[in-house]
């Protein structure tokens, strides 16, 4: 394990990939999904209070920081009409389903399963981000999700305790912004269908 202080250097570099977002989101060259943005702040804000009432300390902080950043690239997204990406019925189901786990959350006292269901919100809310990096990898910053991914994973390495509540919401953050960022950065969608196109035409 790592000293707790390293989670200010993991804050440090969130804040810069969520600067780096935000600048893009502003000037048009990326667009945000509105859906998974907006939800994302919503549900880890959740996460994050679940985590203060569990004592997770002062490693909540990334959690915290891993919402807050969402919250401005929302906002953000309405400072500039190239910034808009239109959203389908596949992002209103899934900000549907998100908004049914924040309401589970709401209707539960156990800050376990609190938790829990932050954890299918924030998916969920996300299926639609996912699904534009796989498609349009174009559309997004690959800045954000490796810094939250490389913020989130110190915080971890600062852990001295293991148990459900400190560990569940940190390591899905660090799985699903590690899998944003392969398919952004490395355009795993456009290499995938690129080879079937090459197959398609030999055949």
């Amino acid at each position: 394990m790592i000293n707790v202080n390293f989670v200010y250097l993991g804050l440090l570099i969130n804040l810069l990939g969520g600067i780096s977002y935000i600048r893009d989101t502003i000037i048009g060259k990326i667009q945000p999904n509105r859906v998974s943005w907006g939800l994302w702040g919503l549900g880890v804000m959740i996460a994050f209070a679940a985590e203060i009432k569990q004592g997770v300390g002062i490693q909540s902080l990334a959690t915290f920081m891993v919402g807050f950043t969402p919250l401005l690239i929302f906002f953000a997204s309405f400072l500039n009409k190239k910034a808009y990406w239109k959203l389908t019925k596949f992002d209103a189901i899934c900000g549907l389903l998100s908004l049914a786990g924040i309401t589970l959350w709401l209707i539960t006292k156990n800050a376990n399963i609190a938790i829990l269901f932050s954890i299918f919100a924030d998916l969920m809310a996300g299926v639609p981000t996912l699904v534009k990096s796989y498609k349009f990898p174009e559309s997004e910053n690959w800045v954000e999700f490796a810094s939250s991914f490389i913020s989130v994973g110190i915080a971890m390495l600062t852990l001295k305790q293991f148990g459900f509540a400190f560990i569940a919401f940190p390591a899905y953050i660090f799985c699903y912004d590690l899998a944003a960022f392969v398919l952004i950065k490395l355009k795993f969608g456009k290499i995938i269908g690129n080879a079937f196109k090459r197959k398609n035409t030999v055949s």
